[in-house]
């Protein structure tokens, strides 16, 4: 009876609302002599229907009131536990608005969207620019970001307490029925017992998850093996009798520094006019050698893990080769800091995609939007140079030697071969091979020897963001648009291994230093670490606020580093899956990254056009009863900023023996 009265009203109200007056007039009229009659009952489905309308027909109402009190009591509320309530806002806020615009309330949505969105500009800037272009229900489909929101539940930390308040004014206030149920649907509240977590942990406190509640937290506890491989070159060289005496450490540097001392320009006259310019940015060298020696050696330390890959036999020449390296390495710490050469490619006329430097620095490669793939060999540029000034020519014969022919070769070894701009570039680990990837979505083997394309990888469906060889070389990993990441070796087309979970496009990947484990970091805010033989996810990495652009593996193993489209790079512990440290620092987006050889330093490049040198032993040393501490701001210690003119920096390499190595675009805008 009480269901009769409640229909009866709605299609009084609809009939007013219409202006249907007779049609009201009529419809009185019968329900008065029913009710004297008392015989006609409505259909129970025909009352459903017509309650469920009445609802949406005041949904815009409903949730603009729900918001809002929601909002008022949450900004009201006690300082003690306001910092946790706060974080429920935004998600129900951007459901509330999808929820509006999938029962076709566009303009109602639209409204609402722009009187609350100031609240949360701050924090998620990014998320509102791309939800302001939901303008109807279809968007929500087509719209991938929207749709991973819609079909996935959000995480948020809160403790006992203010998780009980929230609970009792949802109940309590009529109006939040529509908002319970968002916060039922969408919305995983992560318990902890106690008072309030610190505000220093903001990063992990809200986060997007995949439709199952714990898939994080259960993917997290599976066991990985984080040490170094058995028998590496790095562990018989310290049982061979360690690093050399330190005067024959220092004729190591001198070597090492008098090759990019020289400083020389190139210019090419071709279509690209690409050029690279060498110099040496900055050149710090700790007080003595004692002191840098003092910062312990990582590496030695790390644990021992067998290989799960068939690993391919380094030939004894390299390997004299690269252990000669590793006794002349310079041992960095904060007193010491290392070299840095920085390649500038000039008159790219907006062309150049990304950059790539070979691990000795003697070969730079860049990717560009013709196409293309370009290579420059430093010691023939270096050669050039040195001819031309030998020749007693003024000061600009260097150029024109460069600019016109040598032999009748270019400045630059051309390969061409792709159907869309090169988008990645990667030096094997001799520099004997490179591979591109484009957005014609292959992969391209090039060997630097023959100057010649060997292999064209095809498997992805779309664009291929990045690809990187491994350390050992023969393996190498993709990562694309078509949200998965692959494994391939260099005598196979097709790929050994799929990497798929990512919620979105998979926008970069790096190798663990044992090579059995891989990383990717993608434009869903997360990283994930896939192990190479099963291709199962082990580790989902939570707290960044946008796309991830850069990896970095510590050379023992134990840290990985990522960068992301705000400028922020976080640390983390890989056999934990926690963010050990925060670094801030940049003002753009964090393009490259990488550690020092004995992993005590940590170099970033970004689009703000400067590299910066973190310390990272004073970080990872602080105990964990003190990380855990309420409020302490453990933050990596920036040790130095060095700026370019306007070079954004595209790619950073450390050498074998310490030499930092960075290239970047010259951009007259930046």
């Amino acid at each position: 009876m009480m269901e009769d009265e409640e229909v009866e009203k709605v299609v009084m109200a609809y009939l007013e609302k219409k202006g249907f007056k007779q049609t009201q007039l009529a419809f009185q009229e019968e329900q008065s002599k029913s009710s004297s009659s008392n015989a006609s009952e409505t259909n129970p489905d025909v009352s459903k229907h017509l309650l469920s309308f009445s609802e949406s027909d005041n949904a815009p109402a409903l949730y603009q009131d729900g918001y809002s009190k929601l909002r008022s009591w949450t900004y009201s509320s006690l300082d003690l536990y306001k910092h946790e309530l706060l974080r429920v806002l935004y998600p129900v806020f951007i459901h509330c608005f999808m929820e509006l615009v999938a029962m076709g309330h566009t303009q109602e949505a639209r409204t609402f969207f722009s009187s609350y969105r100031e609240d949360h500009e701050m924090m998620h800037l990014r998320d509102l620019q791309k939800l302001e272009g939901i303008l109807s229900p279809s968007h929500l489909e087509e719209m991938e970001f929207a749709h991973s929101l819609r079909q996935s539940k959000v995480n948020i930390k809160i403790c006992q307490y203010s998780y009980e308040l929230l609970v009792q004014y949802l109940q309590k206030t009529p109006q939040s029925k529509k908002i319970l149920g968002i916060i039922n649907e969408h919305i995983n509240c992560q318990v902890s017992p106690g008072q309030p977590s610190s505000i220093s942990d903001e990063s992990e406190v809200v986060t997007l998850i995949g439709s199952s509640q714990d898939t994080a937290k259960q993917i997290n506890e599976k066991e990985i093996h984080w040490g170094l491989l058995e028998y590496s070159l790095e562990e018989r060289l310290e049982k061979a009798g360690g690093m050399m005496p330190e005067s024959e450490k220092g004729d190591g540097e001198t070597k090492e520094s008098g090759f990019e001392e020289s400083k020389k320009k190139s210019a090419d006259g071709g279509k690209q006019g690409a050029s690279v310019k060498k110099l040496k940015k900055d050149k710090v060298v700790g007080a003595t050698g004692k002191s840098a020696r003092s910062e312990t050696n990582t590496v030695s330390t790390a644990l021992r893990v067998k290989a799960e890959l068939t690993l391919p036999v380094v030939p004894t020449e390299v390997e004299d080769s690269i252990l000669e390296d590793l006794r002349n390495r310079v041992r960095l710490g904060s007193m010491a800091l290392p070299s840095v050469c920085f390649y500038t490619f000039i008159n790219t006329h907006n062309g150049l995609n990304c950059s790539s430097i070979s691990h000795d620095g003697s070969l730079v490669a860049g990717g560009f939007s013709d196409s293309s793939l370009k290579v420059w060999d430093m010691a023939k540029i270096g050669q050039q140079g040195r001819a031309a000034a030998m020749h007693g020519g003024n000061e600009t014969t260097p150029t024109e030697q460069l600019v016109g022919t040598d032999d009748g070769k270019r400045a630059y070894t051309l390969f061409q071969g792709h159907a869309g701009p090169v988008y990645s570039a990667t030096f094997s680990p001799l520099g004997d091979f490179i591979l591109s990837s484009s957005s014609d979505s292959t992969i391209r083997l090039w060997s630097t020897k023959l100057n010649a394309n060997l292999v064209c990888y095809k498997g992805h469906n779309y664009p291929v963001w990045d690809v990187q060889f491994s350390p050992v070389g023969h393996y190498f990993a993709s990562s694309s648009h078509d949200r998965t990441a692959r494994i391939w070796s260099m005598d196979r087309i097709q790929p050994l291994r799929i990497m798929a979970g990512h919620l979105s496009d998979v926008d970069c990947v790096q190798w663990h230093a044992n090579c059995n484990y891989i990383a990717t970091g993608s434009s869903d805010k997360t990283v994930r670490l896939w192990d190479v033989q099963s291709g199962e996810c082990v580790r989902i990495f939570i707290g960044h606020r946008s796309m991830i652009l850069s990896l970095a593996m510590s050379p023992d193993g134990r840290y990985m580093a990522s960068g992301d489209e705000d400028g922020t790079i976080m640390m983390w512990d890989l056999s934990s899956g926690r963010c050990v440290t925060p670094l801030t620092g940049h003002t753009s987006c964090v393009w490259t990254l990488d550690f020092s050889g004995e992993g005590s330093l940590l170099a970033s490049g970004s689009a703000d056009c400067t590299v910066k040198l973190w310390d990272v032993t004073a970080s990872t040393k602080i105990p964990r009863t003190e990380e855990n501490k309420a409020g302490s701001t453990n933050r990596l210690r920036s040790l130095k900023t060095l700026p370019t003119k306007s070079t954004p920096v595209y790619s950073l390499r450390f050498s074998r023996r310490n030499l930092l190595f960075a290239s970047g675009v010259f951009s007259k805008g930046a």
